[in-house]
């Protein structure tokens, strides 16, 4: 039996999941410990070639009424993903076809992707929206096809914004997975997306999860952004995150 030793900075551990206060057995870390760390460490991994459950999110989203399009990188599958970012920013010819043949110039898309955890898309992407469309819907606020996207990285959101005709992009995308959140999402709003746009013209929000910045939140942020690009028509380093700021 473990003879672990309490550690002074334990009482720390309520505010963060960053692995802190462990103990010790002796100089070593608590069996427990290492245990939890080779779990988390697989989660990752399993996120990272996680696949997007298209199927349940089409069934997902289909209350909203909207065109939910399949769509596909030119990276052809997981490993040539990762080994080749550049195909994961574009579309393949059968994308292109399928956006063609939709209707055009909405205020916005809404774009998911797989990106480096399709888990956190699968888990997080629905009930975000659940919270969002309203607003969007209430403001007046017109948004084209929600499109789902594999083996899509955020840039992926230019092209296809491009083809739309609309003013703004969210790409809703699963993050690079950390060993504290293997399912943590991000949103990339990009206002007059099309290829070639950098990143310093996106705004992101990150950590989208329940035990990050919860669906509200989140939504909230999003909707002070979007309404914020339409008005000044910019977005990315030049547009200021306020939200939360004005009434203080």
């Amino acid at each position: 039996m473990e003879l672990i030793q309490s550690d002074p900075w334990s009482s720390l551990r309520a505010f963060t999941t960053a692995r802190i206060a462990l103990g010790r057995t002796g100089t070593a870390i608590p069996l427990r410990e290492v245990l939890a760390f080779r779990m988390a460490h697989a989660h990752a991994r399993d996120a990272v070639y996680s696949q997007l459950e298209t199927s349940l999110l089409q069934e997902q989203l289909q209350p909203f009424h909207l065109p939910v399009p399949l769509l596909h990188s030119r990276a052809t599958d997981r490993y040539e993903y990762l080994q080749r970012p550049d195909k994961g920013r574009a579309l393949n010819a059968e994308s292109v076809e399928t956006l063609s043949a939709l209707e055009h110039g909405a205020d916005v898309a809404i774009i998911l992707a797989d990106g480096l955890s399709a888990t956190a898309v699968n888990i997080h992407a629905n009930p975000l929206l659940q919270q969002l469309l309203p607003m969007l819907k209430a403001s007046g606020i017109s948004v084209g096809p929600i499109c789902l996207v594999q083996q899509g990285r955020v840039a992926i959101g230019d092209e296809i914004g491009a083809l739309l005709k609309v003013k703004v992009t969210i790409v809703l995308i699963g993050e690079r997975p950390g060993l504290s959140a293997a399912d943590s999402m991000g949103a990339y709003l990009t206002y007059a997306p099309k290829p070639g746009t950098t990143d310093e013209a996106r705004n992101c929000i990150s950590n989208i999860r329940k035990e990050g910045l919860q669906y509200p939140a989140a939504a909230g942020k999003i909707f002070y952004l979007l309404q914020e690009a339409l008005r000044l028509q910019l977005s990315g380093v030049e547009l200021k995150d306020n939200h939360g700021l004005l009434n203080s």
